[in-house]
């Protein structure tokens, strides 16, 4: 290659690349200068220089002058010997192709990361390139890829998994996901495995936000502020509870996020791939609100022990099974969705009589008439035990020997 020709293919792919033009042929000339100081075998550092109009390369040898600095022992000036060789072109062109791809790929991924790293938590709509063990490859658009991991996380405890274990993709299939991460190429942070072959957007279809934004979209209550969302809990691919409050007194909010006939609600869950969504109305009132999270069962009372952040719940027998839930899915929704620590018991269990929650915090003096009919000791902890007192004592059977203190 001409040295000529060498030039004009920097500037237009420099052009092509949105690279400036100056730092691509500094960087080639850095590298240059690591290969001949190699090539030439020489005994000092070489540098390297690279005419910007007629791409005519020049080779010195940068030989030391005077003494070296007394605490450093480094020199300060040097004498440039010319050492150019008679084919450096030749030369030039074999590593200017490792170079220029090295500085095209890093130029990428820093030009993705000033555009992407303001977007984290943003909603994108990309399409399946190709599909690996380990994760999907999502097109954004041209020229930007993101990368959905779905690694074992038990054989790659430092990789993530943010594909739901319902879901499974298709070449070309369009899907909602969520920015979660975009990889600083100059960060000092280790490195992931094959971090720089990999794209530098980090994406999830599991992350609780990702909810949050796909009602912003099809709710504009939300988008406007008039409804808030309070708090998620989800279990991906499965089910999730999401609390909502109303900023303007006349609006219903449970009834904006699920639309007409249910039409909002259903597009949500369509995106999620059928992942069941319950809607429920948040409230300041811990009872009411712990209540509410429990939907769709429903409850008779609730005792709240603010000191330890618990709530006792309780339920008619015929819905203890609903309350709970599958594998104790909806109690366990329900405690993350709130913050509280829930524990559901049934009317008979409790001698509670079945009226209806009246929707009232219970103050601890109310606890404690409520929880007549449970054991009276409470540990060191402060935490009263949850077991039925036996007939004609105070206690349960394993504090039983209480009763003769």
């Amino acid at each position: 290659m001409a040295s000529s020709e060498l030039i004009e293919a920097l500037q237009a792919l420099a052009h092509e690349r949105k690279i400036d033009e100056f730092y691509l042929i500094e960087r080639l000339e850095a590298s240059l200068a690591k290969s001949y100081q190699h090539i030439l075998d020489l005994e000092w550092d070489a540098r390297v220089t690279i005419d910007r109009q007629t791409g005519h390369i020049y080779v010195y040898e940068l030989v030391p002058v005077g003494e070296p600095d007394e605490e450093t022992g480094e020199y300060s000036e040097f004498e440039e010997r010319d050492v150019t060789p008679d084919d450096v072109s030749r030369i030039a062109a074999q590593n200017a192709k490792g170079v220029i791809a090295s500085i095209v790929r890093e130029a990428g991924r820093q030009s993705i990361y000033e555009e992407f790293s303001d977007r984290v938590g943003d909603l994108v709509t990309g399409t399946v390139l190709q599909g690996t063990p380990d994760f999907t490859i999502i097109k954004i658009r041209d020229g930007v890829e993101a990368e959905l991991p779905h690694y074992d996380v038990k054989r790659n405890p430092n990789e993530r998994n943010e594909r739901p274990s319902n879901e499974h993709y298709r070449h070309n299939q369009r899907l909602k996901v969520l920015i979660i991460e975009v990889r600083d190429p100059n960060s000092d942070a280790p490195k992931m495995r094959g971090e720089q072959a990999r794209p530098a957007i980090v994406v999830s279809r599991t992350h609780p936000d990702l909810i949050r934004r796909l009602f912003e979209i099809e709710v504009p209550e939300i988008y406007d502020g008039m409804v808030e969302i309070k708090s998620i809990a989800r279990e991906p691919g499965a089910r999730s509870k999401i609390a909502v409050a109303s900023r303007e007194a006349n609006l219903d909010p449970v009834g904006a996020c699920v639309g007409p006939k249910g039409s909002r609600v259903r597009m949500v869950v369509e995106e999620l791939r059928n992942e069941r969504v319950d809607v429920i109305q948040w409230a300041e009132d811990p009872a009411v609100y712990v209540a509410n999270a429990l939907s769709p069962a429903k409850v008779t009372r609730v005792v709240i022990d603010e000191d330890n952040h618990y709530a006792t719940v309780v339920v008619p027998d015929d819905q203890l099974s609903l309350a709970i839930g599958k594998e104790g899915q909806n109690a366990r929704l329900a405690a993350r969705l709130t913050g509280w620590h829930i524990d559901i018991k049934s009317a008979s269990f409790t001698g509670e009589s079945l009226a209806p929650m009246d929707n009232m915090l219970i103050d601890e003096d109310e606890a404690a008439d409520d929880e007549a009919g449970l054991c009276a000791y409470v540990g060191e902890d402060g935490v009263r035990c949850r077991n039925h007192a036996r007939p004609g004592s105070r206690y349960c059977g394993v504090h039983a020997d209480l009763d003769e203190a």
